[in-house]
């Protein structure tokens, strides 16, 4: 069985044990909070809420969680260390990419690619040795390593900006054989050009890539295709019910269990314990959007519904441990 890094260090893919798949801690705009301060408050006081959060979290059995939280999100490692240091018991899996539904980061704007026409020649793009670089070496000198990797295609579609992205994941997950996770937008059936770009044109095999947020749809059929086609279906928005309503989200991953496809899915929350992206008078209307919402509420459903133990299972233990490779 192969190994895995974590915050902490490196984990044996069989002891990951019930993994939450989609899971970030903080998830912030760096530079904003940078420059008003008082947005954020007390860093001492924002590591003991996230340490009180995710250690009950680990009471009651869960032993890891994957934050797919990268650039254009607010990674910051030395933070997540703290936090991870106070919560023994659970192993926090990083990620390494980049997030955008449009653009690059301006950083990446007048480097690589798109000097290529200018300069007459292939100018080749930075993002993927940087991200080989997470994966191998280490997250900005904190020893910590990425474990996979992420980027999104949300309702905009394969914009100039996110193919870019995401063939730049591509190209570091073949050099590093790391998985990758893909913030995509079913409604739009976006999870079709991860297909085509990542699998088809980049070559990646379709069962180390998570189709994140699939379960903002109902829509059985087209789930099943991409689960046919060898995907992990990230089912990990429970708590957040703006798209759907708890019993819909329930509902589709009970038919897709019906279906045979419990071991194409993945379950989460996508929670954090601070988002500056949300109001947080829009949070105040989502009282079960915490990291214990499918313990206490999400399970108990799914088993009322006809999903057996060994499903869930398949779900929380197995399919994760075959996605990180054991």
């Amino acid at each position: 069985m192969s190994t895995i890094p974590t915050v902490t260090g490196e984990v044996d893919v069989a002891d990951l044990g019930r993994t939450y798949m989609h899971e970030h801690v903080f998830v912030l705009t760096a530079d904003v909070q940078q420059n008003y301060p008082d947005e954020w408050g007390s860093e001492d006081d924002r590591v003991a809420d996230a340490v009180e959060r995710l250690g009950a979290l680990a009471a009651q059995g869960v032993r890891t969680i994957v934050d797919p939280t990268v650039v254009g999100l607010g990674r910051y490692i030395p933070r997540i260390q703290r936090v991870a240091e106070q919560v023994p018991d659970l192993n926090i899996v990083v990620a390494t990419g980049c997030y955008t539904y449009d653009e690059v980061p301006f950083f990446f704007h007048h480097r690589g690619p798109a000097l290529s026409e200018a300069l007459g020649v292939e100018v080749p793009d930075p993002m993927v040795d940087l991200f080989v670089g997470d994966l191998t070496d280490g997250i900005a000198g904190t020893g910590v390593r990425a474990a996979f990797l992420k980027c999104a295609i949300d309702r905009k579609g394969l914009t100039p900006g996110v193919e870019r992205v995401m063939r730049a994941v591509g190209r570091a997950a073949l050099a590093t054989g790391a998985p990758v996770t893909v913030h995509t937008h079913p409604g739009r059936e976006t999870g079709r050009e991860v297909q085509r770009v990542l699998v088809e044109e980049e070559g990646l095999d379709a069962g180390r890539i998570v189709l994140g947020h699939s379960g903002d749809s109902t829509d059985a059929d087209h789930l099943s295709a991409l689960a046919e086609a060898g995907f992990v279906l990230g089912m990990d928005r429970f708590g957040i019910d703006l798209e759907l309503p708890f019993e819909a989200r329930c509902d589709i991953v009970v038919e897709l269990c019906r279906r045979g496809f419990a071991g194409s899915m993945v379950l989460s929350h996508d929670a954090a314990c601070y988002i500056d992206w949300i109001d947080p008078n829009v949070i105040a209307f989502m009282p079960n959007w915490n990291y214990l919402h499918i313990e206490r509420d999400v399970l108990p459903y799914l088993r009322d519904h006809g999903v057996t133990d060994e499903q869930i299972d398949t779900m929380l233990v197995a399919v994760p441990r075959r996605y990180f490779g054991g």
